[in-house]
């Protein structure tokens, strides 16, 4: 009798961490939903002169689109919409030099509403040599996609002094401003191109709720190192591979159709952990892995290389290798700790073989859950 109730309450033991254990996983997913946001990219390029800084901005559509609609207008992105998207750059915008507020005017809008549209902008700068430049964005920033999960907007920036040859590949974001130092002007500058789009790549990963859920699901199912390390490799080598088409444009789909897809891949992996746990091994998996795997190298792309269209071409190998070895590196965060956490986990069981199933199905039902309501969010 004593050992009957040892078991039973053992058994409860294991209830209850099992249930501890799919509380944590929904904070931790719910913490990266909310964390994540959909990131409209552009490109600028900014010339400081000695009595002026222009500023010439290539936005998408997207961008135009989301400001107008998210505001409450209703010019739905007509002309009169992208004509009014100079003002609103203007706006969110922030230019400081030495130290003091730069106010700046709209010179130019375009007069299209497809292909790429260009906004260039004028500041007037008063008194001797500027010496320091910063400059600041919160573009979209006060529109949510959901609550708590607000759209960006990032920019690829060629930036220099007239008459010299301009620093390009260079990062503009909410978090990353840029600074122009009159007296250290330089052009290429190799290691803070790779150091700006290594931490481009991590940062997509680890904000990247899409891509976190569609690899946890594959995570959730492997067994040892061999196939974590196999399953991990194919996935990388099928969104390497289209990144890289991507890049020599020959394979470009639009974002309608990509983000549906990478939606259904979290789904699709996760279902198939539930259902038919047997066959999250093997070449059944491994086929998933890297057909999803090529649409998911599409959605690291995204607007990327549009936003890179004015960069030569080696500046743009060398911040795409960067960017692909910055989402390797993502990927290796998020995933050696949660496969040693499940390997202990494993070994802990001392005979009870059901706790392991068990994370497996409750873990994979989160991201099911997750997973449609991101196939929600990317058909809207």
């Amino acid at each position: 009798m004593p050992k009957s109730r040892n078991l039973f309450d053992f058994r409860k033991l294991i209830d209850r961490l099992r249930f501890l254990l799919g509380l944590i996983l929904c904070v931790i997913f719910s913490t990266h939903f909310v964390l994540a946001h959909p990131v409209s990219q552009g490109a600028m390029a900014i010339t400081v002169h000695a009595d002026r800084i222009e500023l010439r901005a290539t936005v998408s559509l997207e961008e135009v689109l989301v400001a107008d609609a998210w505001a409450g207008n209703s010019k739905s992105g007509g002309l009169e919409a992208i004509r009014d998207h100079g003002d609103y750059l203007l706006t969110h915008l922030h230019i400081r030099a030495d130290g003091e507020s730069v106010v700046g005017h709209v010179i130019e809008v375009p007069m299209k509403s497809s292909g790429q549209l260009t906004y260039r902008f004028e500041y007037r700068l008063t008194g001797a040599m500027t010496k320091r430049v910063t400059f600041r964005q919160d573009v979209l920033r006060e529109f949510n996609f959901a609550p708590g999960n607000p759209w960006e907007a990032s920019y690829m920036v060629r930036m220099g002094q007239d008459g010299q040859m301009p620093s390009e590949g260079l990062l503009f974001t909410y978090r990353e401003p840029l600074v122009f130092n009159h007296d250290n002007v330089a052009g290429l500058d190799g290691i803070r191109l790779v150091s700006a789009y290594g931490r481009h790549g991590i940062a997509h990963i680890l904000t990247g709720y899409d891509h976190l859920l569609f690899v946890g699901a594959l995570v959730l199912a492997v067994m040892n190192l061999k196939e974590l390390i196999l399953v991990i490799a194919v996935f990388t080598l099928a969104h390497t591979l289209t990144l890289a088409l991507s890049v020599l444009n020959i394979i470009r789909l639009p974002s309608s159709i990509v983000e549906p897809v990478i939606a259904a891949s979290i789904v699709a992996v996760a279902v198939q952990n539930i259902f038919w746990p047997e066959r999250s091994h093997g070449w059944t998996r491994l086929l998933l892995a890297f057909g999803f795997g090529l649409f998911h190298g599409l959605g690291f792309a995204g607007g990327l290389l549009d936003a890179m269209s004015g960069m030569a071409a080696a500046s743009i190998a060398l911040a795409i290798i960067a960017f692909s070895l910055g989402v390797e590196i993502g990927h290796l965060v998020v995933v050696l700790p949660a496969f040693l956490g499940l390997t202990l986990l494993r070994r802990a069981e001392t005979g009870i073989t059901r706790l392991s199933p068990g994370v497996q199905r409750y873990g994979s039902i989160l991201i099911t859950l997750f997973g449609l309501m991101y196939f929600y969010a990317a058909l809207r």
